[in-house]
């Protein structure tokens, strides 16, 4: 293909030409809006909720309950993830194999927070937290597999940090929302809901090339259920990176997502949400910075290993200092340096992902795939944080777990050979 040709690429095609300002513009945006979605109830809604569901004479029994719910809805992630993302790349819709998805994905995800919001008891609040998961996944399977339809290698660093560096901003702008511009909980989980649809529409006008028919694998559920297992043995690389990304996310997610219970209960502290809000200020700050300095940085060098093993090795130190020195002002320092390692690696990672991928005809189902491994970590690590709490009574074991983790993430990602 020469520069003058204006043909648009297959669907399969390895993509060569660079997305413009605008594609990247609404892809970030699209982004904002999920992720304010996702982790503002992750952070806030969520726990607040059903602490103020259970009334429980002993606070474990809190963070247990928030740890039970996201390991059920981590099982339903597993599931839907690559079976949507297969979905997906088998579409022969005349809007594209994407779009379809990332609309049923949105409106399961904003109907499924609304109904979250009117729930008062804790199987209510369960089975609408799961319908929610289930709605991100369809979406983000979708989404994400854009990024190797159409975005060149050389541009990939810099596009994943505009997926991974609203993250911070969607969570810092939820979390003000639901504290200080809107007092009614059920309102605020309709007010995420409408932001993800409002905010998907300048995506949508976005060109989706369709798959030819002659390009669609034909479907029998033993093929799908087959073509889930990628051998390790056989695609070390992809194997590899999903195991630092596992490790890894897990490490971030237990360093933060029971933070509103380590300010409340760990530390006594009395101005838990709002102490909240500027730990999460910190770490939006060098999540932005570390995203986008990080993936362009990474793209010139032509390299994506050693900022992954750099930013595992950071959220490491980050959990360190928390389980020793369990104080506000050191939270606060950690929050800044956890955010730069995770920043980094959320864009870095993202690229190297797509450079390991076995076959163009299954790259969302690949991505499916290689996105359980943020987002499960997201709903098992409260699980984990949760036993380690019963077990020791405090936050130090959760914060070392932390630690261990994204250390093994770094020698994970040191054995993938094919990229540099």
């Amino acid at each position: 293909m020469t520069s003058l040709d204006l043909t648009p690429p297959a669907a399969l095609d390895e993509p060569t030409r660079r997305v413009p300002a605008g594609w990247i513009a609404s892809f970030a945006a699209l982004w904002f809006a999920i992720w304010m979605a996702q982790l503002t109830p992750v952070q806030l809604l969520l726990p607040a909720q059903i602490d103020a569901t259970l009334h429980p004479e002993n606070w474990v029994d809190s963070v247990v309950a928030f740890g039970v719910i996201s390991g059920i809805a981590a099982v339903a992630t597993i599931i839907a993830y690559p079976l949507t993302g297969a979905a997906s790349d088998r579409t022969t819709s005349r809007f594209g194999r994407r779009r379809p998805w990332i609309v049923i994905g949105a409106v399961v995800f904003a109907a499924s927070l609304a109904l979250l919001g009117l729930q008062t008891e804790i199987w209510g609040i369960g089975a609408a937290w799961v319908a929610a998961s289930i709605g991100f996944c369809i979406m983000t399977a979708a989404l994400t597999a854009t990024i190797s339809d159409q975005v060149p290698v050389g541009q990939r660093g810099f596009v994943s940090g505009w997926m991974s560096a609203p993250q911070a901003v969607g969570i810092i702008v939820g979390l003000l929302l639901v504290t200080e511009l809107v007092t009614d909980q059920a309102l605020g989980y309709v007010i995420l809901g409408v932001a993800l649809l409002v905010l998907m529409v300048p995506f949508l006008m976005r060109h989706d090339q369709p798959l030819a028919a002659a390009e669609r694998t034909r479907v029998t559920a033993k093929g799908v259920i087959a073509s889930l297992w990628i051998s390790p043995r056989t695609h070390p690389d992809f194997g590899w990176t999903l195991l630092s990304r596992v490790l890894v996310s897990v490490g971030n997610a237990l360093g933060t997502s029971l933070l509103l219970y380590f300010l409340m209960f760990g530390l006594g502290d009395d101005n838990a949400e709002d102490d909240l809000i500027i730990l999460t200020l910190v770490y939006m700050v060098f999540v932005v910075a570390a995203s986008l300095f990080g993936g362009r940085l990474s793209d010139r060098l032509g390299r994506r290993k050693a900022f992954v093993f750099v930013a595992a090795a950071l959220q490491a130190i980050a959990a360190l200092m928390l389980a020793l020195v369990p104080d506000l002002s050191v939270a606060i320092v950690a929050a800044g340096i956890l955010g730069l390692g995770y920043g980094c690696f959320l864009s870095v990672d993202q690229a190297l992902a797509t450079q390991v991928l076995p076959d163009a005809a299954s790259r969302g189902k690949d991505l499916g795939i290689m996105n359980i491994a943020t987002a499960v970590p997201q709903a098992i690590a409260p699980l984990i944080g949760a036993a380690a709490v019963v077990l020791t009574g405090s936050f130090v074991l959760v914060f070392v777990l932390s630690a261990v983790f994204a250390f093994a993430g770094a020698i994970a990602v040191s054995r993938v050979r094919s990229v540099r």
